[in-house]
């Protein structure tokens, strides 16, 4: 699969992939508009979602109502160099969500492809072409 990345103009990047299009930005204090998600807001994004969506067949599968479920996430960062150092993943359980399942439904969030990416990197190559 290929991703193509086009610069439509400032400090916007577009990137096209698998019949989407997803815009980017900067914000405003750092010379974007702030129109669109930074690049890193749609990392915790994409990490957030795939705990989601994992909590949710989990309990699709098992016939368990999420009305009222939801997951926050909280980040950590190192306050000398910035860096992202511990994110927090919380499932918000629905009222009567069965006590048998509570590890169970942790355990099936943590098998987000995304966090297991993160755990296990890919080898990144940065390349030109003319």
């Amino acid at each position: 699969m290929s991703m193509q990345i086009d610069f439509p103009g400032g400090m916007a990047v577009s990137a096209r992939y698998n019949g989407f299009e997803i815009v980017t930005d900067q914000p405003s204090g750092n010379g974007g508009t702030g129109q669109h998600p930074s690049p890193f807001d749609l990392f915790l994004v994409s990490l957030g979602s795939c705990a989601g969506f994992f909590a949710l067949r989990f309990c699709q599968q098992r016939q368990l109502s999420t009305e009222g479920m939801s997951l926050s996430i909280d980040i950590d960062r190192d306050p000398q160099s910035k860096r992202l150092d511990r994110v927090t993943i919380d499932i918000h359980l629905p009222t009567g969500f069965p006590d048998k399942y509570r590890g169970a439904i942790v355990r099936a969030t943590d098998q987000c492809a995304v966090k297991k990416a993160l755990l296990d990197p890919p080898e990144i190559t940065v390349t030109t072409s003319v």
